[in-house]
């Protein structure tokens, strides 16, 4: 005779090897490419994104080419990178974003960083990394442009990252 914690035992096992023997049949069924369970990857060239053209300069974006490489619209991303180059005499006034980290990196030319202690110079190769709620900008005060590679981490938009230009430094 069998007892009542053998037939749940035995009822137990069936449950389990029923469950792994399911599972081993929806992983055969998953073509070699969908192995993962997470978003699938996100790729595009700098080519084939258009610069933005509605960056208002009364916010602070003065002459600026930028571009929105990935974000939450382009790849449901929760950061964005982006490129930007500013032509001599463009300006990305002092701001700061309340909701993300920034981060930029002088890819081509020089300029000043704007900071909490003013003006400063800046060259090629500086990484510059500016926490939520630190005011920072950038100047291009060269007669050649300047070209940043730069992210916002912890938010996918502009309208995300509480961007905030700083009424005191505006200039027109």
């Amino acid at each position: 005779m069998t007892s009542k914690v053998e037939k749940f035992g035995f009822a137990l096992g069936k449950a389990v090897k029923m469950t792994v023997d399911a599972a081993k049949g929806a992983a055969a069924d998953k073509p070699a490419s969908a192995a993962t369970d997470g978003p699938p990857m996100y790729r595009t060239n700098i080519r084939n994104v258009p610069k933005v053209e509605s960056l208002p300069r009364e916010d602070g974006w003065v002459d600026m080419q930028v571009q929105f490489l990935i974000d939450k619209q382009s790849a449901g991303a929760n950061h964005v990178v982006g490129w930007t180059v500013l032509k001599p005499g463009a300006r990305h006034e002092r701001h700061r974003h309340h909701n993300c980290d920034e981060f930029f990196i002088v890819i081509k030319g020089r300029g000043h960083i704007y900071s909490d202690l003013g003006e400063e110079p800046s060259v090629e190769g500086d990484v510059v990394y500016s926490p939520r709620g630190c005011w920072h900008g950038f100047n291009n005060t060269s007669n050649e442009d300047v070209v940043l590679a730069w992210g916002w981490m912890g938010a996918g938009s502009i309208e995300d990252s509480g961007y905030e230009v700083d009424p005191t430094s505006h200039k027109t």
